[in-house]
C-alpha cells in the first residue's frame, strides 16, 4: 500500500469508467494490445459497481483503472476484497482493516506462506555460461539450493537447508555491480502484485524499515 499509492495520498484521479473504456477500444498504437484485458476489466468493474450498488461513473482511480489504496483493478476487487471488519461493507479506501484483509488473501491465493523469507542473500554463479542457465526461469523458483550451488552460487547457511525452490534473482544497481539474491516462493508471490523484482525488493524493504520502526517504537 505504501509502494503502490503513498498510504492513500495518489490514488489517481481518473474516472475509472474512462480509463478502462478508452484502452478497452481505444487502446494506444505502438505496443502490444491488451484491449481484450481491458474490456474484461470493464466488465468486471460494471458487475462491482451493481453489485456495491455504486454509480459507475464516479469511481476514481489510476490511468489503468486501478482503485483504492492497494490500487486493485476490478477483477481483483470481485476475487479478493474482503470485509474484515465486518461493518457489511468491502471499503479498500477507508477501512485499514479491509485493505490489509484484502492484500493478504491477494497475497495468499498466488502462493504466500507465513513465516516463509522472501529471499536469502547470494552470491553470483561460477560462470557467465551458469548464471544465464540459472537466469532463464528469472523469477520464477524453479531450482533446489543444491542445484544453484552446483551452478557456483554462493548461499548462506539457512538458504542450503532451504527446502523449497529457489530463483536466482539479479537485481541491476546502475554503474555498480548487480545485486543477487535467492527468492522463495514467497518472493515470487509479491510480484504477482507487480511481475518486477525491482518492485518486491521496494516492496520487502519497506516492509523491513517498517517493522523494525514498530519494534523500536514498542521497545
Amino acid at each position: 500500500v505504501g509502494v503502490e499509492t503513498f498510504y492513500g495520498r495518489l490514488t489517481g484521479s481518473f474516472r475509472v469508467i474512462d480509463a478502462l473504456a478508452t484502452l478497452a477500444f481505444d487502446f494506444p498504437s505502438g505496443r502490444s494490445d491488451r484491449s481484450p484485458f481491458f474490456r474484461s476489466e470493464l466488465e468486471e468493474f460494471f458487475v462491482w459497481c451493481a453489485r456495491e450498488g455504486r454509480d459507475p461513473l464516479e469511481p476514481l482511480g489510476s490511468f489503468a483503472g486501478a482503485m483504492g489504496l492497494p490500487q486493485f483493478m476490478p477483477s481483483s476487487l470481485n476475487r479478493y476484497a474482503v470485509d474484515f471488519d465486518a461493518d457489511g461493507r468491502t471499503d479498500l479506501v477507508g477501512s485499514g482493516a479491509d485493505i490489509a484483509g484484502s492484500v493478504a488473501r491477494y497475497l495468499a491465493a498466488f502462493g504466500w506462506k507465513a513465516g516463509l523469507p522472501t529471499h536469502f542473500a547470494a552470491t553470483p554463479a561460477g560462470s557467465a555460461e551458469d548464471t544465464a542457465l540459472l537466469r532463464e526461469k528469472d523469477i520464477l523458483p524453479s531450482f533446489t539450493a543444491a542445484q544453484l550451488r552446483e551452478r557456483g552460487v554462493g548461499l548462506p547457511e539457512a538458504a542450503q537447508a532451504h527446502e523449497g525452490p529457489l530463483a536466482l534473482v539479479e537485481l541491476e544497481n546502475g554503474a555498480a555491480a548487480p545485486t543477487h539474491v535467492a527468492g522463495t516462493t514467497n518472493f515470487y508471490a509479491v510480484t504477482r502484485y507487480n511481475h518486477s523484482s525491482y518492485y518486491a525488493m521496494a516492496v520487502i524493504e519497506l516492509a523491513r524499515s517498517l517493522k523494525a520502526a514498530w519494534a523500536a517504537t514498542a521497545a
